[in-house]
């Protein structure tokens, strides 16, 4: 494309025609899909859904993250130019990647938004499109979790996080970030011992058999030595994978409602998520990123660049699984 035809790009995420190829209109104007991906309601013949869920009515501390899918979308449009770095494959060329804009819910019903959450990516899964998720606050994985195993059996998880949010509760009423994976594991739906939470760094005396890599451990062995820890416990099993933004230390994203010092830097991250492909990734989400509480926008950048990382480790599965 020449440099005026270029310049001439506004609003491809309604004018592309189909739903491939880069996109060179200026980052900062236009509807900010994400990646400038197609919008699209009609899911025919789409292999990869972004869809996001502005939901942060389960957080313990600070609230904003019903601002992070629009966020990360914004951010992303500086990604959308060029090929995902690092990767021998560009999603964004081989694959039919859509925004499918944000899951509808009624902010004052919120006991209704797990039933309507995992409805919603049902319907994706249903149309034969995997999904990317963006949040929105932790609590959302629990229903997308559900509906991916209805579809895929007991699941592993790989999960990137500051906290296990694995603490007890048995109250199936409560929607908190903190416990819905307590719940997974007991409805089992997530299968503990072939499941891996790297980045922790806060108390929890029941992980009820997670393995755990911690974040003193990501410093001290380093992003390859953890990367083969973690392929050796997924093996070939199906695996969803949420990345929470409070993984990484506050330096890097201090826009989220539950930041804890002594987390993993961004470089970490990117090594660990270009050297995990491979795994057989299913479904994936980034959570947790609160725009109000980041004046610089760093937070958000880090999670489309996450959420970027994690559309290249399905689009490796799928080239695997294709032949």
């Amino acid at each position: 494309m020449s440099l005026e035809d270029a310049a001439t790009e506004i609003d491809t995420a309604f004018t592309r025609k189909g739903y491939r190829g880069l996109a060179y209109e200026n980052t900062f104007s236009g509807a900010a899909s994400f990646l400038r991906r197609t919008y699209t309601k009609d899911l025919t013949g789409v292999d990869l859904a972004v869809t996001g869920v502005p939901f942060d009515s389960a957080v313990t501390n600070r609230p904003g993250t019903r601002l992070g899918p629009r966020a990360v979308r914004e951010a992303s449009a500086l990604q959308a130019f060029d090929p995902p770095y690092g990767w021998d494959l560009n999603p964004m060329e081989e694959f039919n990647v859509a925004d499918y804009g944000d899951l509808a819910f009624d902010y004052a019903r919120v006991s209704e938004l797990p039933a309507r959450l995992k409805a919603h990516i049902t319907g994706i899964l249903d149309a034969g499109a995997a999904a990317l998720t963006l949040g929105g606050d932790h609590y959302i994985t629990y229903p997308i979790l559900q509906a991916h195993a209805e579809k895929y059996g007991p699941l592993s998880l790989l999960q990137f996080d500051a906290h296990t949010d694995t603490w007890k509760d048995d109250d199936r009423s409560r929607i908190d970030h903190g416990t819905m994976f307590y719940k997974a594991v007991k409805d089992g739906i997530v299968v503990p011992e072939r499941s891996v939470q790297v980045g922790i760094r806060t108390c929890n005396e029941d992980t009820l058999g997670v393995n755990i890599i911690d974040a003193p451990e990501v410093h001290r062995d380093g992003p390859k030595a953890v990367v083969e820890k973690i392929k050796a416990i997924l093996g070939d099993h199906q695996t969803y994978v949420t990345f929470d933004i409070d993984a990484l230390d506050p330096a890097y994203a201090p826009g989220t409602g539950t930041p804890v010092w002594g987390g993993l830097t961004s470089a970490q991250a990117a090594a660990m998520l270009r050297g995990l492909a491979g795994i057989n990734v299913v479904g994936m989400d980034v959570v947790e990123v609160s725009p109000p509480f980041d004046t610089t926008g760093a937070t958000a950048i880090a999670g489309a660049h996450v959420a970027t990382e994690l559309m290249c480790l399905w689009a490796h599965n799928q080239k695997i699984r294709r032949g």
